[in-house]
């Protein structure tokens, strides 16, 4: 797949895991990324770290790269061609994918070299203002 075009989000995000039966907690809306996602198994949360919920198992510190949309549902190899050059350089990921678009997060520990690799890989990286 052809080079991508990214943009780096600026807030730190939060990764939060709550019971499946637990209440919704209350979520920020506009401007920065918010994920649910409700399994038998888990209530799955991705926010700002700010807005966590004290009572959830939380993993903070990711950043958020958001693929150029809308992407065609017929298109393949999307995340492939993002998580493949971050395995190599031994990243790890978490990726969210809506109906327009995908986004990727590492952890901000590993940014620098994220961005370093996906740029090697033929990727366009911009900074989204604060």
């Amino acid at each position: 797949m052809a080079g991508l075009r990214l943009t780096l989000a600026p807030e730190r995000l939060a990764v939060c895991r709550l019971a499946p039966d637990a209440p919704i907690p209350p979520l920020p809306l506009g401007g920065a990324l918010v994920a649910l996602t409700l399994t038998p198994d888990e209530l799955s949360l991705v926010l700002p770290e700010d807005a966590a919920p004290a009572n959830a198992i939380t993993e903070a510190g990711w950043r958020a790269l958001r693929v150029a949309g809308p992407l065609d549902f017929s298109l393949t190899g999307v995340l492939a061609s993002l998580a493949n050059p971050l395995a190599q350089a031994g990243i790890s990921i978490f990726a969210i994918s809506t109906y327009d678009t995908d986004y990727l997060l590492v952890r901000e520990a590993t940014l620098t070299a994220a961005l370093a690799a996906l740029r090697a890989a033929g990727h366009t990286i911009t900074e989204a203002p604060a």
